[in-house]
């Protein structure tokens, strides 16, 4: 993410998961993989596994979308209660 934009992650730090407050946390999320332009990741189904033919383009896009689900599987557990 560039400097020079407002990081909302501080929505997620402010609000985190408690398992009764699901609707707002999630909303939260959202808004900030959007600016991250990660959102695609909660959204659209994991990619199949590339076989050994793949494009490179192909070969990237994986790698981008694999890289990009660990950034927002980290963000979901770092928002989330220790109790959850």
């Amino acid at each position: 993410m560039a400097n020079n934009t407002i990081s909302l992650r501080s929505l997620l730090e402010k609000e985190k998961l408690n398992g009764i407050n699901f609707l707002d946390w999630f909303r939260n999320l959202r808004i900030v993989l959007k600016q991250e332009r990660k959102e695609y990741v909660i959204e659209e189904p994991v990619p199949n596994d590339l076989g050994a033919n793949a494009s490179r383009a192909d070969k990237d896009k994986f790698k981008k979308h694999m890289d990009d689900m660990d950034d927002g599987r980290c963000l979901i557990l770092a928002t989330m209660t220790p109790e959850l």
